[in-house]
């Protein structure tokens, strides 16, 4: 098979995926051949058009130009947005994956309910990663590569740093004077809400 052959063949495999594919999924799909070429010599020839060829966490999918969205939205009914809870515990396991239930909650400060990991695993963005290697063997969770897919990102090491969020104006600004995300600041918010009520 020619090499433009073959980068027909991994065009038509990505075309028909229900699902982003991996290169050894796309290989095994297209046949022999360079897939490494096939896939860049694809990605420059979408380049600049309605639709483009990228990569999210390492699977490789066919998307809408961003800069035509405004053309392709339509009215639908929103699903029902995140809550914080649920917001502050994706943020968490993004951030530090794998990470456990018990690693979530001293981060975050209060304990988290099982629904709030269920709405992100139901969402497609949160996955069981295994259990850690310690006593009581916990179950860890991490993100997925729908994830990155949904927000655009090629891996986790797009996930915008402290700069970033401080310069966007989403840090809390006491928290931002007292170090951004430091431990005195989680300190001082486990402290807060689990201050018992006055009676």
């Amino acid at each position: 098979m020619s090499a433009s052959d073959h980068a027909r063949a991994v065009e038509a495999a990505l075309f028909a995926a229900e699902a982003p594919l991996t290169t050894g999924e796309i290989a095994a799909a297209a046949g022999e051949g360079d897939v490494v070429a096939a896939l860049a010599e694809l990605t420059d020839h979408y380049a600049g058009r309605g639709i483009e060829l990228v990569e999210r966490g390492g699977r490789w999918h066919f998307q809408t130009a961003p800069d035509l969205a405004h053309i392709l939205r339509r009215e639908r009914r929103e699903p029902r947005p995140l809550s914080r809870a649920a917001v502050e515990t994706l943020a968490i396991i993004a951030y530090n994956e794998p990470a456990s239930r018990a690693e979530i909650e001293a981060i975050r400060g209060v304990q988290i309910s099982k629904g709030t990991l269920d709405v992100l695993i139901e969402a497609g963005w949160v996955r069981p990663a295994g259990r850690r290697e310690v006593p009581g063997r916990p179950l860890t969770y991490a993100t997925t590569p729908n994830f990155l897919a949904d927000f655009g990102l090629a891996s986790r090491r797009d996930l915008p740093g402290i700069e970033d969020l401080r310069a966007a104006g989403l840090l809390d600004p006491i928290g931002a004077a007292l170090g951004g995300f430091g431990a005195n600041e989680l300190e001082t918010q486990s402290e807060v809400e689990s201050e018992p009520a006055d009676d």
